[in-house]
């Protein structure tokens, strides 16, 4: 998610972007998300022991203890909200901490084991870093980086909810109520397609609202179609390992969009 950070820069910045906010900001940004990360390690450590993705993480594993791994995420996070704050700006620094909270806190500790639309309510948390990026340089929130966050925002629940399919059986075995647990593969898979089919008209809305061009439009358009293509495929389960190849794709799809975004914002400038 890194990359979104840096893309919400590039795209706030008048001519050049600073040294300083793209090195300094990338590191807050990212130690406070680390230090999130060290905290949905600690919180999730007994069902990390029991899913094969997660069992070798250094807490669920016991070669670091409860103690160390609290002590290392507050260390991070408070790194991290330091260089925001001193070198940045308050309000990226007060968003990132939101998001941690979000993130580690409202879902890792809470929607993930109480509801299947834990991924829905908490993609929030995990959405924000394409704003957190563009208020390091602006120190304001706009409509633009608003936008972003709202893709990622309707690209989250296909994206997990694809894993969830391929994993099904580990969140059944950790209690976890994933949509497939809970209703079911056909449900999950239809919703996993009707949720891309949302993320398409979203992905739309940067052109329609006049933020992007032709660049950007030709190219989400594109990726959108092949991210609908593998999301029918896993509908009518037509091809083998459909589950997990569209989550593979969604990473991809997510990536190349940012850059797609990049793309249409400098070669303007360049021809």
């Amino acid at each position: 998610m890194i990359l979104t950070s840096v893309v919400g820069m590039l795209l706030a910045a008048d001519g050049w972007l600073s040294l300083h906010v793209l090195i300094i900001g990338n590191a807050g940004i990212a130690l406070v998300a680390a230090g999130g990360a060290a905290i949905n390690h600690l919180v999730d450590s007994r069902i990390d022991q029991i899913m094969a993705r997660t069992r070798k993480r250094p807490v669920a594993e016991g070669r670091i203890s409860v103690m160390q791994a609290a002590l290392f995420a507050t260390v991070l996070t408070i790194s991290g909200m330091l260089l925001l704050i001193l070198f940045i700006n308050p309000l990226t620094a007060w968003l990132t901490f939101a998001s941690l909270i979000g993130y580690a806190f409202i879902y890792t500790g809470f929607l993930k084991r109480a509801t299947p639309q834990n991924i829905v309510i908490g993609g929030l948390a995990g959405a924000a870093p394409p704003l957190l990026g563009w208020t390091a340089v602006t120190d304001s929130v706009d409509a633009f980086p608003l936008v972003l966050v709202l893709i990622i925002f309707a690209w989250t629940p296909p994206h997990f909810w694809a894993l969830a399919v391929h994993r099904e059986k580990e969140y059944a075995k950790a209690e976890i109520p994933m949509l497939p647990v809970t209703h079911g593969g056909a449900y999950t898979r239809l919703h996993i397609l009707l949720y891309t089919l949302i993320l398409t008209g979203v992905t739309l809305l940067p052109f329609a609202t006049r933020l992007t061009g032709l660049v950007y439009l030709a190219g989400v358009v594109l990726l959108n179609v092949r991210f609908l293509q593998w999301s029918w495929w896993l509908f009518r389960q037509s091809r083998d390992h459909a589950a997990f190849k569209t989550f593979k794709y969604s990473i991809t799809y997510l990536m190349l969009l940012f850059l797609v975004l990049l793309m249409d914002h400098y070669l303007p400038v360049m021809l």
